[in-house]
């Protein structure tokens, strides 16, 4: 399969070199990067976690009843712009 990979040119540079240090192409040695990588990824291992992602155990909880409560609320707002604007402008 072919396809079009845009590096940055420090790894590009990176790549080209140790693939011709080890005497293979630079397809083979993208090619065995990337097998490497998937390999090291288990299909049973969750993916790593971003470091903003353990910010959400900080954020405050709103209680479900709450949300319904606002959910509700904006949709009797934006009805009542709709009538509004309806009226306004026939």
């Amino acid at each position: 399969m072919k396809t079009t990979v845009d590096l940055p040119d420090p790894v590009f540079r990176k790549a080209k070199a140790r693939a011709a240090e080890r005497g293979i192409s630079l397809k083979r040695f993208i090619t065995e990067a990337v097998e490497s990588r998937l390999a090291s990824q288990t299909q049973d291992s969750p993916p790593a976690a971003k470091p903003w992602m353990a910010l959400l155990d900080e954020l405050p909880r709103v209680p479900k009843k709450m949300i319904a409560t606002i959910e509700s609320r904006v949709a009797e707002a934006d009805a009542a712009d709709l009538k509004f604007q309806k009226d306004e402008h026939p």
